[in-house]
């Protein structure tokens, strides 16, 4: 395996964060996740931050850290937030420094896996309704991957096995 940085990508709720934990510690990597890196540094959660200053200045804060992620760490798992991909200067970068993988899932299997979730400022009104737009919106966005996995009725070991035959 080289020395890349390892990216995960992909929806909300298609276990970005769950297996990119696992992987990290089965590679023996650093595991780093955009979100969680942004709300320590601000010292607030994501949904305060799109109250507070919208979409856009949170998109141009994840480009940020993403850049500096990607040319400052060390090699690292790196799970991401789902709409990362949404501007072409991150699906660049990712690919030029990293081996991306897009864990994806249908919306029904989304829906089911968020339904207890508040967190998430995008998904507020109709889960099912808002989970099936934002699948088309973004469909396409992560084609750049090099692997793609759908997650859907497979355990996080059977994801792992998965990756780990493809890194």
């Amino acid at each position: 395996m080289n020395k890349r940085h390892i990216l995960l990508i992909g929806l909300m709720g298609t276990g970005k964060t769950t297996v990119g934990k696992r992987l990290a510690r089965v590679l023996e990597r650093p595991w780093i996740d955009t979100d969680q890196f942004l709300e320590g540094k601000w010292g607030y959660s994501i949904a305060d931050y799109f109250a507070k200053y919208g979409e856009e200045a949170f998109r141009d804060e994840e480009t940020a850290v993403l850049q500096t992620l990607l040319t400052d760490s060390p090699p690292s798992v790196i799970t991401t937030g789902g709409g990362i991909v949404l501007r072409e200067v991150n699906r660049e970068r990712m690919k030029k420094h990293g081996f991306v993988i897009h864990l994806d899932a249908d919306p029904q299997t989304i829906a089911k896996r968020l339904k207890n979730d508040q967190t998430r400022p995008l998904l507020q009104g109709d889960l099912h309704n808002r989970i099936k737009q934002i699948y088309r919106e973004r469909q396409g966005k992560y084609d750049f991957a090099d692997l793609r996995i759908d997650t859907s009725r497979l355990t996080v070991d059977e994801v792992l096995k998965e990756i780990l035959a493809n890194v």
